[in-house]
């Protein structure tokens, strides 16, 4: 006898169908698994094997072949168990029913029930697209299948019930629609509250987050740096629902989803200094998965001690910071992930960490200072709209009981900010903000007086920048003019984005 089920696999992002056929034929017992499958599909043999004779099903002693259509597509993960169990079932005759209209997921344990998969978000959205509304997924999964509208889905705890279902014998009801509320800040550890003084910074990382602008901090060790970086995600704007829906794509494929389904708050990705250009850029030996470059999509990458990364993996994020998307290729083929993040870095200006510090002294020679920052490279540099130092806080500072302004009122101007741009960009790209802007954009909504540049010429000669650092320089500017209310940029908005390069030129 012969059947067919209908499952799906991933390719980066992307869904594919699949189709499971299987035949069962008399002849010598054997049981052969075919369609380019992998480690872990190979092994679902003896799970499935199990799961069906432990579900008080018969496991069919024949010549059974299953095929995995397409052939030329390599098949990954442990999604397939049940599709292949519910097709043997039904070429040996003990399931009647027609599956033609149903995609089925799920990884079997050797009792019958059914584990979580990987990557159903991605799955539901392709298959979906492809016109397919009703699924079969494992009872884990519901909360992540429960923010797609328009669909059928099924969570099922084992095979048994499967069956029950597909035959009419038991009733089930979909999993029901959940509506996506949206977390705010409530979940965070930090706020801008707790920074004492900085007040540089603090203005720096406001135009940074209000822009979506890449952000440099420099300054001697427990100046304040990690602490400012992680109250970035305190005062970015609530992700919108269809923000949520990328994030949680990425984190479904990566395994990295929580029980709630769904990914609410901003990323905030920290890899150690250690971490390879493999670990960032994404890949692996057989499946490609997003690495932390994609996983801070709609977030922030937050790079701590960054001239202690290898120069090599910090080069490999000089592509994902222009186009905002990584394709990662490897022998298995290439998978392009989305990559449109904030970068944060913090850094000490030398190996001491002291230099140009007005309250510790440097004890490093010059020779080791420059050694030091030419770990970082110019066009890494360059790439980084805001470069700001930052110094020491002096006791009174510290132990002053004025309070500092939160991240709610600041979170209420980066939105205000944000929400002029969305007006802005209404008729472009959808979600896009001033440091996405091309060419094209900046001709248009950047339009400069003949004082501001004559103020942008001054600055680009004397700090001998390049045409990218002007162009950032325009984007920095035209934030800070939608955080004053300011229709035009003015000569003192180019003067306050032109202040953050001066770090830049010390380098040279």
């Amino acid at each position: 006898m012969f059947s067919k089920i209908l499952s799906y696999t991933l390719n980066g992002l992307e869904g594919v169908a699949v189709e499971i056929e299987t035949d069962i034929n008399k002849g010598m017992v054997s049981y052969d698994l075919v369609g380019l499958p992998d480690a872990a599909v190979k092994e679902s043999k003896e799970r499935v094997r199990s799961a069906i004779k432990n579900s008080a099903f018969l496991f069919p002693i024949n010549k059974i072949t299953v095929n995995l259509a397409p052939a030329d597509i390599k098949k990954e993960g442990s999604q397939y168990d049940l599709p292949i169990a519910v097709s043997i079932l039904k070429a040996s005759d003990q399931l009647l029913a027609d599956t033609d209209d149903i995609i089925i997921l799920g990884e079997l344990a050797l009792d019958g029930s059914l584990r979580p998969v990987t990557g159903l978000l991605p799955i539901l959205i392709s298959a979906r697209d492809g016109g397919y509304k009703r699924f079969i997924v494992p009872e884990a999964n519901a909360n992540e299948a429960s923010y797609i509208e328009g669909l059928e889905v099924y969570a099922l705890s084992d095979l048994k019930s499967v069956i029950s279902f597909l035959k009419g014998e038991e009733s089930f009801r979909p999993v029901e629609h959940r509506r996506y509320v949206v977390s705010g800040g409530k979940n965070y550890d930090y706020d801008l509250s707790l920074v004492k003084g900085q007040a540089v910074a603090r203005r720096a990382l406001e135009i940074a987050v209000a822009g979506g602008h890449n952000i440099l901090f420099v300054g001697p060790p427990g100046s304040g740096k990690t602490l400012l970086a992680r109250c970035i995600p305190t005062i970015m704007p609530d992700m919108t629902f269809d923000e949520a829906l990328e994030v949680t794509k990425i984190h479904s494929v990566a395994g990295e989803l929580s029980d709630e389904g769904i990914v609410s708050l901003r990323p905030f990705r920290t890899p150690h200094h250690t971490a390879t250009t493999v670990s960032l850029c994404g890949g692996g030996n057989s499946k490609i998965r997003p690495g932390e470059i994609s996983m801070a999509h709609k977030g922030v990458l937050f790079l701590d001690e960054l001239p202690e990364y290898s120069r090599h993996s910090l080069e490999s994020l000089r592509q994902p910071l222009e186009d905002r998307k990584i394709t990662v290729t490897r022998a298995g083929g290439a998978v392009t992930y989305p990559a449109d993040f904030m970068l944060c870095a913090g850094m000490n200006p030398c190996p001491c960490g002291n230099f140009g510090s007005a309250y510790r002294e440097c004890t490093c020679t010059p020779a080791q200072i420059n050694k030091y920052r030419a770990k970082i490279s110019g066009p890494l540099m360059d790439r980084i709209d805001i470069q700001v130092e930052v110094d020491g806080v002096k006791y009174e500072e510290l132990s002053g009981e004025a309070p500092a302004e939160s991240s709610a009122e600041v979170k209420k101007r980066v939105e205000s900010a944000r929400a002029i741009q969305r007006e802005r960009f209404r008729d472009e790209k959808e979600g896009m903000i001033n440091a996405n802007m091309g060419e094209k954009q900046i001709k248009k909504y950047c339009k400069l007086s003949p004082e501001c540049e004559s103020v942008l010429k001054s600055a680009y000669e004397r700090l001998n920048l390049s045409a990218r650092a002007r162009t950032r320089i325009i984007k920095v500017a035209r934030t800070i003019a939608d955080l004053a209310f300011s229709e035009q940029i003015l000569s003192e908005h180019i003067l306050e984005a032109a202040s953050y390069r001066n770090y830049e030129a010390a380098l040279r």
